[in-house]
């Protein structure tokens, strides 16, 4: 048995994708087939496995990221941004394909389109995987394996395996919708999905869940597949969570929002994060729902997650 000064620090680790988001500064969105001029064009780092692995190691938790980037300038600098926040790094460089890009169309009242082209994040691979996390499990305590719809889903399903073998608690936010299969929910403690993919995963993709008590009626159904948690996020609406003991929502807080794109990144890192550290379950929402609301108030994805401090200063928690 490990002694106190031997015990391994606890750690979340993101196993996702890494890209180059290219944003598109838009006054308002083109219908089908029009073409509209934009007003402004960025290059930021993103993909929602960098996005949440930077929330959470923002918000005080030790992270550890898993996945890849290509042998071109954009890996070179998503790489420096993992070392920049002091992330623990797992990256494999894929020769022959480039980095994972995101071309984001932004409009000015904050809403956004995305298009995400994988590249190296679909040489993400089960053996990989389990090679880095049995790593990593030598060295810390994994708390929290974090992932997405953004990799091959053999290498999340084997994330989420070996989590489940060393006793982590596990996060899966389904963006973008793939064909998930029930081998995956069952090792999925929370399912962090949004309206629109909470919408897809009850088979109900022609129909809208308008109110609090159609997502909450979602999630109960999604709670069939055999996930033991469905947390649905509303954005200014706030979230609505599901379990075998009941459901109920979670309050937003009162926001202008500038730029949705890492909203939902901030609230899964920082929920990660929050879990990690052994908060209950509505702590960890309410932390969750001030990261999120906070990264809607600016520009950019990375550059929009808030600081520990930020996010206590909302909860008033600084006393």
């Amino acid at each position: 048995m490990e002694s106190v000064s031997e015990a391994r620090e606890r750690i979340v680790v993101v196993v996702g994708s890494l890209n180059t988001d290219l944003v598109i500064g838009l006054d308002r969105m083109p219908d089908t087939g029009e073409t509209v001029l934009g007003n402004s064009l960025s290059q930021v780092p993103g993909g929602k496995g960098l996005n949440q692995a930077v929330a959470a190691q923002r918000v005080g938790a030790k992270v550890a990221m898993l996945g890849a980037v290509g042998n071109d300038a954009f890996g070179k600098e998503l790489m420096s941004v993992l070392e920049r926040e002091g992330i623990e790094q797992s990256i494999a460089v894929a020769d022959g394909c480039n980095t994972g890009t995101a071309i984001i169309e932004l409009a000015d009242n904050g809403e956004n389109r995305i298009v995400v082209v994988p590249g190296a994040n679909a040489q993400v691979d089960p053996a990989r995987v389990r090679d880095s996390l049995t790593s990593l499990s030598e060295r810390f305590e994994i708390g929290v394996v974090l992932v997405q719809g953004e990799i091959a889903l053999d290498a999340t399903a084997s994330a989420l395996a070996f989590a489940r073998e060393v006793g982590a608690i596990t996060i899966l936010n389904p963006a973008p919708m793939r064909e998930f299969t029930r081998e995956i929910f069952e090792h999925v403690d929370y399912l962090v999905p949004n309206e629109f993919e909470a919408r897809d995963l009850v088979s109900q993709s022609d129909t809208r869940l308008d109110s609090m008590l159609d997502c909450v009626e979602a999630a109960n159904t999604i709670l069939d597949l055999g996930v033991r948690n469905v947390i649905v996020t509303r954005g200014e609406k706030g979230a609505v969570w599901a379990n075998a003991n009941g459901s109920g929502q979670a309050a937003a807080f009162r926001i202008v929002p500038v730029d949705t794109v890492a909203a939902g990144d901030a609230f899964c890192g920082t929920f990660a994060a929050a879990l990690n550290r052994s908060e209950t379950f509505a702590e960890a929402l309410r932390w969750a729902s001030g990261a999120g609301a906070l990264a809607a108030t600016r520009t950019g994805a990375v550059d929009s997650l808030p600081s520990e401090l930020e996010v206590r200063e909302l909860l008033g928690l600084t006393n």
